[in-house]
């Protein structure tokens, strides 16, 4: 299939308008103006470089870094400017000399992109300084925080930072962005119901939830794939554990024949028998923890849906097989092409093909207009919006491409790689296994262990400093006291505490394993091996 040919069509084009609105967790339209720092250009950047527009990557860095200004006074969704602006200038700047762009000295560990993301991600922290340490949904970019902000946020607004976070702590050094995502994540934990589910909107400052909706859903979604891409970017056992006890209690409570119903969060009880399209997440993440079978079972039922209307409309009501009353808007989303192309490299099924082909040809055909591709606002009559969504660039092209483009650099499995030297050594870049967020911005997990001095490492060269001040000293000390009285002796009693104090200092420290800069992180999961972005079990 000619799929380099059908995608970068109109692209550029598209590219121009600036400025769009961009739904919220949950597919809410915010004010247009909380985006007003060239939110598609940041979007759309990776996409780019994935596509193999290098030239264009390259202009479109350099218009960021001249015209983007984080200090203006602006009210933005602190969870998507996360996801979006931190997310897409992170994966910008390690994808940076790979697009050939020339990089500053100390890159991955310093550079424009990375400061603009660091920028960005400050002006969130405001938003996280509450009772909980669950964040506020809105923060103002200039002044914090508004004094009359909602306290009720949605659970994806809460719980969707550790990736891009993490990231940031591990890059800069500065580790308050990984620590407030933790800290997030786990208040979201704590407040799971008896029967192991989570609300849809919770009030940040008393830990209360207002609603008690629970699915894999509008509000929720992206807390359940973070848990997850956490655990593999991080190799962290914890963060997989609390997903895959989630994933116990959404299976015994949500879903029926393969569908995925919404609940009482502390009964269990049905509350809308309806699948929302933003739940076609699920099946790429089943994939991630090695359940393939279950996930085409859900993936071929979503399948339906797009070929009954040619898209997924926004609400499908499952017992009467049709649309729900004005959620008949197809956004051209990406979730369900996102779960092809994961569950195509799991399995190569050709049936996930068939989809791929079917968006192409549906989106060409129906909402491709002059200078980009429109909203559908009616999937019953084909009837268009007047916007487009910068996460159709962002991750609806890319997964599409993806898809069709087995060769890519973002499928590399380890064959080729970079060796970057940083000022904390040597590390490889560029071997696969990219983390994508969100919002399809690929992260190399292995930067994260290229801008990492290990404590243990800084306390050895203080101790060489020390000893080496320490024997200066004493030979200064030998010297004079061998020209006024004789062979020196070293000093007893009350002399000896200084050194003794700080053997004892250095006795206390904690003891880690410590990790040669030259090789792969150790993999601290034990019945589990990551492989190419995917989770198989050791029985597999």
């Amino acid at each position: 299939m000619p799929f380099r040919l059908l995608v970068p069509l109109g692209l550029l084009c598209a590219l121009l308008p600036l400025h769009h609105g961009a739904p919220g967790p949950g597919g809410t339209a915010p004010d247009p103006a909380h985006y007003s720092f060239s939110l598609t250009l940041i979007d759309a950047l990776d996409t780019l470089l994935i596509l193999g527009n290098v030239s264009e990557f390259q202009r479109v860095v350099e218009v960021l870094q001249d015209n983007v200004d984080f200090d203006i006074d602006v009210n933005a969704s602190v969870f998507e400017t996360n996801i979006r602006v931190v997310g897409g200038l992170l994966s910008a700047h390690l994808l940076s000399k790979k697009a050939g762009v020339e990089v500053e000295a100390g890159w991955p560990c310093s550079g424009p992109l990375l400061r603009m993301a660091e920028e960005a991600a400050r002006k969130l922290l405001p938003a996280f300084q509450t009772p909980t340490g669950m964040p506020y949904g809105t923060v103002n970019l200039l002044h914090g925080v508004n004094p009359g902000e909602t306290p009720v946020t949605c659970t994806a607004g809460i719980g969707t930072f550790i990736v891009e976070f993490a990231t940031l702590s591990s890059l800069t050094g500065d580790p308050v962005f990984e620590d407030v995502a933790r800290v997030a994540l786990m208040r979201l934990w704590e407040s799971r119901s008896d029967i192991g589910l989570v609300g849809n909107h919770i009030d940040v400052l008393t830990g209360k939830w207002v609603a008690q909706d629970s699915g894999i859903g509008a509000g929720v979604d992206s807390y359940f794939e973070y848990l997850v891409k956490g655990a593999i970017l991080l190799q962290d056992k914890k963060l997989m554990a609390m997903f895959l006890e989630y994933n116990k209690a959404i299976r015994n409570y949500t879903r029926f024949d393969d569908w995925y119903l919404w609940v009482q969060m502390y009964k269990g009880t049905v509350s809308m028998p309806v699948f929302q399209s933003l739940e076609a997440y699920w099946p790429g993440l089943q994939s991630l923890i090695g359940d393939i079978d279950n996930a085409m079972r859900t993936f071929l039922n979503y399948y339906t849906v797009w070929k009954q209307f040619g898209g997924l409309p926004e609400f499908y009501n499952i017992p009467q097989g049709y649309t729900v009353e004005k959620r008949e808007g197809y956004p051209l989303r990406p979730e369900l092409i996102e779960s092809a192309m994961y569950l195509y490299r799991a399995t190569g099924d050709p049936t996930l093909l068939e989809l791929g082909r079917d968006a192409v040809e549906s989106i060409e055909k129906i909402s491709k207009v002059e200078c980009g591709f429109a909203t559908i606002k009616d999937l019953r009559d084909h009837k268009l919006d007047n916007r487009m969504e910068s996460f159709f660039l962002a991750e609806t092209v890319k997964y599409l491409y993806l898809l069709f483009d087995p060769t890519n650099f973002i499928h590399n499995n380890g064959s080729t790689f970079d060796a970057v030297i940083t000022p904390y050594g040597e590390c490889i870049l560029g071997a696969g296994g990219y983390i994508f967020n969100t919002e399809a911005h690929p992260i190399d997990p292995a930067a994260l262990h290229c801008c990492q001095r290990l404590k243990e490492e800084q306390w050895e060269v203080e101790d060489l400093m020390r000893e080496f001040y320490s024997l200066k000293r004493n030979r200064s000390r030998f010297q004079k006291k061998t020209m006024s009285s004789g062979p020196w002796q070293p000093p007893a009693g009350p002399g000896t505490s200084s050194s003794e104090n700080e053997d004892e200092a250095r006795d206390k420290r904690p003891t880690k394993q410590k990790i040669p800069l030259l090789s792969c992180p150790s993999q601290p999961f034990t019945s589990k091996l990551a492989l190419l972005g995917q989770v198989f079990l050791d029985s597999s």
